[in-house]
């Protein structure tokens, strides 16, 4: 089978590999689409996503495709059934496993990251994180379920109300996808913050965006919400989260900074606010809230899709000589 292989720092190469051997919990997947996001950014250029990725190795975590064969244990999906997988696998066994946290699992695994993913015309999973798909879900959009479901769990960890308002930072992909979700959790008001003037008009236009702020030339209020989501991971843009928050406010910390940066913030205004500051990793047990969401119509992740690459267009991709795109999945097989 064809694939991309991660052979190197910055480096790919496509190569033909042996189709994967599935275990008897297994399901292999002929892939129609890997999305791909920050982290197989980070993992190119030789820095840990979820978990390290040690070359040679395929990456690729947001995938949908089409179920070629299933082990013999396997009974929730059957060959031919179209599907999205979520890359994250538990021991099941460690103190965070056994206490409800799986998401910081110590021994933590994942498709496309510590063993290979979607970035080939096949690849194996086990049948646990394997869901089927509706059928008014198409596989194109069922590659951007798993981030969805990152930011639905970063969604759980707060306390929505309607009456709250809230402001997403950031204007990239994953703050768009916030300022979506927010709504339908049945927050009354989402405002969007960020640099490109035609995403934060777009999100006005389209997706129920209130009030629009480009950062570049105009300051957020302080002092303003009930709710905000840090969707970029700058340390400026972190400061900023905090000086909007208003009394009694929550910060969700979702942006993913660099290992060293560090920002400065008043510790007095987390008392005198009683503000929470809460981090989010990943996405435990989110990808049929993420499917519902995209199934219901309440989410609409295709104006969002920008691009749609071949394997070979990847590298150009992740260093940068592909301009102006929002979102990117490749097209590894078509519907």
């Amino acid at each position: 089978m064809k694939a991309l292989v991660l052979t190197g720092i910055k480096e790919f190469a496509i190569q033909d590999l042996s189709s994967p051997q599935i275990a008897p919990n297994e399901v292999l997947v002929n892939t129609a689409y890997a999305g791909v996001c920050g982290t197989d950014h980070d993992l190119y250029a030789g820095r840990p996503g979820s978990a390290p990725a040690v070359p040679p190795i395929v990456l690729g975590h947001e995938n949908s495709g089409v179920v070629a064969a299933v082990g013999s244990e396997v009974a929730n999906v059957k060959p031919g059934d179209r599907v999205a997988v979520d890359p994250n696998i538990y021991c099941g066994q460690c103190e965070f496993c056994l206490t409800q946290r799986p998401e910081l699992c110590d021994h933590l695994s994942a498709v496309g990251v510590t063993r290979n993913g979607g970035l080939a015309e096949q690849f194996a999973a086990p049948a646990t994180v394997v869901y089927k798909l509706p059928d008014n879900v198409s596989l194109k959009d069922a590659a951007a379920i798993e981030p969805i479901s990152c930011a639905v769990h970063g969604v759980d960890l707060l306390k929505l109300r309607p009456y709250q308002k809230a402001l997403v930072i950031g204007d990239g992909f994953m703050g768009q996808l916030f300022a979506q979700i927010v709504q339908a959790y049945g927050v009354h008001q989402v405002d969007l913050a960020g640099i490109f003037d035609e995403k934060l008009e777009r999100n006005q236009k389209l997706f129920g965006v209130k009030e629009i702020y480009n950062t570049t030339r105009e300051d957020i209020p302080e002092d303003s919400y009930d709710v905000i989501i840090e969707a970029v991971g700058l340390p400026q843009t972190q400061a900023q989260a905090v000086k909007a928050a208003k009394k009694g406010a929550q910060v969700l910390m979702f942006g993913v900074g660099s290992q060293e940066a560090h920002f400065e913030m008043n510790t007095y205004d987390i008392y005198k606010k009683q503000m929470a500051i809460q981090g989010s990793f990943i996405n435990p047990l989110t990808f049929k809230d993420a499917i519902s969401l995209l199934e219901s119509g309440k989410m609409n992740v295709d104006p969002l899709i920008s691009h749609e690459l071949e394997l070979e267009e990847v590298q150009d991709f992740l260093g940068g000589k592909i301009k102006g795109v929002s979102k990117a999945v490749v097209r590894v097989h078509t519907e």
